[in-house]
């Protein structure tokens, strides 16, 4: 029998070359064909272009707040570059608000339950034991996979995606600690990091150094110099790159603190809960509060804080924006760019203040929308305004590269959006955080609060369109029940159709 994946491929070729085969390939999918040998010859027949590398760009804790998503205020000229050459996902988001669920449920193309995918522990491997990531996948048909800096959340989840072990610049540090990670330059900060009668080291780190001192630094570098290798392979390449900033702690050169005048950074606009909000919407953001200066719950930031703790998360987006750019420059001299799609992710959203929150882990807005940008070989720039979520992100990149995608997939391919922004995105998206259950549609998000066994505790609805801030909760309107009907109904759905809570 003809196996698909032993095609070699040739030389380089634009997205519109293979744009049929892919096509073709989601013809097979969504018939729901089985890998007969028919529809494998089938797809022998059509392989003849080439399949294109994959640059997988992932910025840890990185939120939609750059002048592709109609926001200003950050410096960020690399994912404005992107984001006019490829198409930017406007209202793309994330199946679970923690980084280690949000990435095993990307890569593996599965939706999060309440024993799937829960906390920033989960890995890929043991949560869905047996199922082939993206990375996986993409090994079994012929590519060379490479793991840079924080893809997959734990060190050594799922190791057999990799054509190589993946690296992380921890790894190359002369001394180990459990603070490693997080990367202090300062003695002082290090000192009261490494503290075990203290928290952690502060909230943010300023240092008059050069990119590399830091790991991101280190990440663009090791990034570059495996492009360069790359490029002599006679396979393609999923070359999954990930920066560890504006993740906490906000450490990052004094050049791009410097970058922002503190007089100019404001405080959220929207600051304290919504309106009959539930009390089961709010958290007392516990990884902000391990870190040293900042208050015990219940307490709030204070003012000044709040506006440094800004500041930092501004400058470590420049700073991981400053990375960015050198990998796709590279790109660009090593004349990789042609045969070359560019995915940008950030593993989920994250609150400056929003709602009186910090960090992520919320069904909000604010913590469930995340930047999604594809640019395409030969595809037009343009602005896709339709839903979609992260578990779509594997199947669209099979179809691009006419890889026949696993059974297991509960996402939607993009295909279509990217051929055409303004195609019509999903009806719905479905976000969940621990016993919050929420989806999204072009109108409403509407959010359940249960217990483990699926009873209802609380809910919560918010008009997306004329209330984007997301500050009054509809949900016990009279004038709202039959959408409150109808979104229960889609919800409910949806959990039935992944198994149950």
């Amino acid at each position: 029998m003809n196996n698909p994946f032993s095609i070699r491929p040739k030389a380089a070729s634009s997205y519109k070359a293979i744009f049929g085969l892919c096509l073709a390939t989601l013809l097979l999918a969504a018939t729901g064909c089985s890998k007969t040998a028919q529809t494998e010859q089938e797809y022998v027949e059509r392989a003849s272009a080439t399949q294109p590398n994959i640059l997988f760009i992932m910025v840890d804790d990185l939120r939609p707040q750059f002048a592709a998503y109609g926001r200003t205020g950050m410096v960020t000229p690399a994912l404005d570059r992107l984001a006019a050459e490829g198409v930017v996902f406007t209202r793309a988001y994330v199946n679970v608000p923690v980084c280690g669920a949000s990435r095993a449920s990307l890569m593996t193309g599965l939706r999060p339950t309440s024993t799937r995918f829960v906390n920033f522990l989960a890995r890929a491997d043991t949560d869905a034991p047996g199922i082939a990531t993206l990375p996986a996948h993409l090994k079994a048909a012929g590519y060379t996979t490479l793991s840079l800096g924080k893809i997959l959340h734990v060190d050594g989840e799922s190791a057999d995606a990799w054509s190589r072990p993946e690296w992380r610049p921890v790894h190359d540090l002369a001394v180990r600690t459990a603070a490693s990670w997080r990367n202090y330059l300062d003695p002082a900060n290090i000192k009261s990091d490494t503290d075990e009668d203290s928290k952690r080291g502060p909230p943010f780190e300023r240092m008059d150094v050069p990119d590399n001192a830091y790991f991101d630094g280190m990440i663009a570098e090791r990034a570059i110099r495996e492009l360069g290798v790359l490029r002599d392979n006679e396979s393609p390449f999923f070359l999954a790159v990930g920066f560890m900033k504006p993740h906490l702690p906000f450490n990052a050169p004094a050049k791009y603190w410097d970058q922002y005048d503190p007089a100019e950074i404001s405080l959220a606009e929207f600051d304290h809960m919504p309106l009959n909000a539930p009390t089961e919407a709010k958290h007392y953001w516990g990884e902000l509060r391990n870190y040293a200066t900042v208050p015990d719950a219940p307490e709030p930031v204070s003012k000044e804080m709040a506006l440094k703790l800004r500041h930092g998360y501004y400058a470590a987006t420049s700073y991981a924006d400053a990375q960015i750019g050198k990998v796709l420059r590279a790109l660009d001299d090593l004349n990789l760019a042609e045969n070359t799609i560019v995915v940008l992710v950030g593993d989920h959203g994250w609150s400056l203040g929003e709602h009186g929150l910090w960090a992520k882990h919320s069904p909000f807005n604010v913590a469930t929308h995340a930047p999604l940008i594809i640019r395409a070989p030969g595809a037009a720039p343009g602005e896709a305004n339709g839903l979609v979520e992260f578990i779509d992100i594997y199947p669209t990149l099979l179809a691009m590269t006419g890889t026949l995608p696993p059974v297991h997939l509960q996402g939607t391919s993009m295909l279509p959006m990217i051929e055409n922004p303004a195609s019509p995105g999903k009806p719905a998206v479905f976000p969940r955080w621990r016993n919050a259950e929420n989806v999204r549609t072009d109108r409403y998000s509407y959010t359940e609060f249960r217990t483990q066994d699926g009873t209802l505790i609380s809910h919560m609805l918010y008009d997306s369109v004329n209330d984007i801030d997301e500050t009054v909760n509809l949900a016990d309107e009279p004038g709202h029940a039959a959408d409150v009907a109808e979104l229960k109904e889609l919800l409910s759905k949806n959990i039935a159709d992944r198994g149950g809570f």
